[in-house]
């Protein structure tokens, strides 16, 4: 009776073991549907060369099935020094566990984003990336589902071309890709579609 006692308290101390391995990310992959992740790195003015970011995801795209991740496009930002990567995943540990793998530099911050309906780009302008922060549940995807539409309605008249947008409904962030010839073309449209106002404008190069 001593001896199947003890079986089970191992067999019980076992699948504690598993439980905490899986919800730290230990090697175990969600066999679920991977989410949609931007993450952001901010390495600091002047510290950043397109260049050296193609190398590093290179580098990105060696690991990345070792982790069940698939890094699909970035941005760089290089007079501010951000890096923006959008990559789909199972969790965000995958990301990071690809990034330390491949290159070390980890990632500031890693938003789960929904997207909008893609656009094509017309080539020709200025591309930028501009970020709304509208704090923790204070947006929805659909609230900005319906300001891109408006968006669009007008973007012709300032001479922009808005790609795609990302929203991280947990955080409050919203994210918008636009050509564009200045960064004023992109906040006459937004105010006339619908007044909400980015925090900041970045013009940045894509990945290759």
């Amino acid at each position: 009776m001593k001896a199947i006692a003890v079986t089970v308290v191992l067999m019980a101390m076992s699948m504690v073991s598993l439980s905490v391995k899986a919800q730290a990310g230990d090697d175990i992959i969600d066999s679920g549907k991977p989410s949609l992740y931007i993450d952001v790195h901010h390495m600091g003015a002047g510290k950043v060369h397109a260049a050296d970011v193609a190398g590093a995801h290179q580098k990105d795209l060696a690991v990345q099935g070792k982790y069940g991740v698939n890094f699909m496009k970035y941005w760089v930002d290089e007079k501010a020094g951000n890096i923006y990567c959008l990559a789909s995943a199972f969790d965000s540990t995958a990301i990071r566990r690809a990034h330390n793998e491949a290159h070390g530099l980890l990632p500031d911050h890693i938003h789960i984003v929904s997207p909008g309906e893609e656009a094509a780009a017309k080539g020709g302008k200025r591309l930028f990336l501009d970020i709304h922060q509208f704090g923790p549940g204070k947006v929805s995807a659909a609230d900005v589902a319906g300001a891109h539409q408006k968006d669009l309605a007008v973007q012709k008249k300032y001479g922009v071309n808005f790609i795609n947008y990302w929203v991280d409904e947990s955080t409050g962030v919203v994210m918008c890709l636009s050509e564009a010839k200045d960064s004023k073309s992109i906040q006459a449209t937004h105010k006339e579609a619908h007044g909400l106002m980015p925090s900041s404008i970045q013009q940045v190069q894509e990945g290759k």
